[in-house]
């Protein structure tokens, strides 16, 4: 059938006329990089792909990859692709029971097992079936490349490359996306290469994305923000993708890449920010900014000291990110975007434009994009990007769409008269008081987020006669709650935020208290999804037998013991 361009023949057309320029710049560790150009990404891709067309599976066979982003993750996507089938990624940190489910629904004939934490593999080999073919990645951990494990190694040196530029349908599936869910078993997204391949053409377009530009790939690339942004977008533009090579690195290597496209979740914005402070207290650093012979001095250095003095384009997305955090952002010179979207739509919904944002919204509808919200307040998208379905699940996939063919996005929402979206809430997420009032928790959220003392919060309080919050504290202090003096003194800080919080939302939203969570909040423990986005009911479910003492204290702070 005819078709447009799809992203494997943008690969092809870099393969031809960038075939030395560097696409992928891979940490090796000890501070040590390898480059891949477009011809060895190629030449590599090209052989892992005679070796799985040598397999024989069945057209669209599903292929497992694990692994944490690295240049080998998009190798093998593209092998997968050039050897006629579709890639499933899973999160590099799931449980064994999540593992065995998607390996299963999804019939993944083998699983690529690639650079991966020592604690995290430990618990997702569990549920790996013994008889499931792997291959493992020269930064596997050292037991993944096991006697039945074939190594890419072996693999590059014992297979001849495919041949040609082998071509997918534009309705062909081109990968699965389980979604990482706040409940429930993760359900299999369905897109096609047209799907994928148009939110890629039209971002590059928007932002007159070149080979020039430089980004660091570090969100999980299993998910769709990062597929959209880390995976596919540079196989259309051709730009030079950095990996990270860990946590405890990612500074050297945010200023190794000195991105031009940054993209990052508000937790991570929120740390960056606390990072600044800890060598720049906010009231000196508002005194410097006001001064003006000093500002630009000192917003060049503060933006150079995080590695993004060279950042053109700035995104935030994934979870509701406080405006105060994105104004502060644009204080320093960095217009911070703020996008909407979902694996079912491969992100492609709605975006803030340079010149037209309003902070505390998500921004305007891709242009090729209907929206409108339901009687409920819910929003409705239509796009060209939206989902196959659901694999195996014609009812789910029926009940996600409206008659009318739009997508329910599951959140509340207003427009304003420019046609810019607020997200207000998830509609799920809405609970009743005893009172008989309803709250939407995601906004008092973001007010309690907003101080720098809290990392993460949660508001709740189903059945109950007021809400209440459970925050995280930021990095750092839970330490020094040891000393008396300072608990003390944050109490003091703590009591303040809860009443500048319940001055700011209706009555029957303020909060009865804020308690402290003594455990942190982690992906490993179930607490965060893998983009770190809090799993409101495991939370809960944490603090449920707490509950009526924490009320009975009719205390403004409760400090978990």
């Amino acid at each position: 059938m005819p078709q447009g361009k799809l992203l494997l023949d943008y690969v092809y057309a870099h393969e031809k006329n960038r075939a030395d320029q560097v696409y992928m710049t891979q940490p090796i560790g000890d501070g040590r990089t390898e480059d891949y150009s477009w011809a060895r990404t190629l030449d590599e891709a090209r052989r892992v792909a005679s070796y799985l067309k040598g397999k024989g599976w069945e057209p669209g066979a599903a292929i497992g990859v694990v692994s944490k982003n690295c240049a080998h993750f998009v190798m093998t996507e593209l092998a997968i692709w050039m050897a006629g089938y579709t890639t499933v990624a899973l999160y590099p940190t799931l449980n064994a029971e999540t593992v065995e489910y998607i390996l299963e629904h999804s019939e993944a004939k083998m699983l690529f097992v690639g650079k991966l934490d020592e604690a995290p593999w430990k618990e997702m080999k569990r549920g790996i079936p013994a008889d499931l073919p792997r291959a493992s990645y020269p930064l596997s951990m050292k037991d993944v490349g096991s006697d039945d494990a074939d190594s890419w190694k072996d693999i590059i040196k014992n297979n001849e490359p495919i041949e040609g530029n082998p071509s997918r349908d534009a309705d062909d599936l081109a990968l699965l996306i389980y979604t990482s869910g706040s409940t429930g078993r993760p359900k299999g997204v369905m897109h096609s290469f047209k799907n994928i391949s148009h939110a890629c053409e039209a971002i590059v377009e928007a932002f007159d994305v070149n080979a020039d530009d430089r980004y660091l790939s570090y969100l999980p690339i299993a998910h769709a923000m990062e597929r959209w942004l880390g995976g596919t977008m540079p196989m259309v533009s051709g730009h030079h993708v950095y990996f990270a090579e860990s946590l405890t690195t990612f500074v050297d290597d945010l200023k190794r890449a000195r991105p031009t496209i940054f993209a990052s979740v508000p937790r991570l914005w929120l740390k960056f920010q606390l990072g600044v402070f800890q060598k720049l207290p906010p009231q000196r650093l508002n005194m410097l900014l006001k001064i003006p012979l000093v500002n630009g001095i000192i917003k060049k250095k503060v933006l150079t000291n995080l590695g993004l003095a060279d950042v053109r384009i700035c995104g935030s997305g994934s979870a509701p990110i406080p405006p105060e955090l994105i104004q502060w952002y644009r204080d320093l010179g960095l217009e911070m975007l703020e996008g909407y979207g979902m694996s079912e739509n491969f992100n492609y919904s709605h975006l803030s434009m340079p010149g037209r944002t309003r902070v505390g919204y998500v921004g305007e509808a891709w242009p090729d994009i209907d929206v409108k919200l339901s009687d409920a307040g819910e929003v409705l998208v239509k796009s060209p990007t939206n989902m196959v379905g659901y694999l195996k699940d014609e009812e789910k996939t029926k009940e996600a769409f409206t008659d009318d063919g739009y997508l329910k996005t599951g959140d509340r929402g207003e427009i304003d008269s420019k046609g810019r979206l607020r997200i207000t809430g998830r509609v799920k997420e809405i609970f009743k008081t005893s009172k008989g009032k309803f709250v939407v928790p995601a906004p008092i959220e973001n007010i309690i987020n907003n101080n720098q003392r809290v990392e993460l919060s949660c508001v709740s309080g189903l059945g109950r006669p007021a809400p209440y919050a459970v925050i995280q504290l930021a990095e750092g202090l839970g330490p020094k709650l040891s000393d008396s003096g300072f608990k003390a003194e944050l109490e003091k800080e703590l009591e303040d935020l809860l009443a500048h919080v319940n001055e700011e939302v209706e009555v029957f939203e303020r909060l009865a208290f804020i308690a402290v969570s003594r455990k942190p909040w982690t992906i490993e423990d179930g607490h965060l999804t893998p983009t770190m986005k809090i799993r409101r009911t495991a939370i809960e479910d944490m603090f449920n037998d707490k509950l009526d003492d924490w009320y009975g204290q009719k205390r403004k702070i409760v400090w978990e013991e």
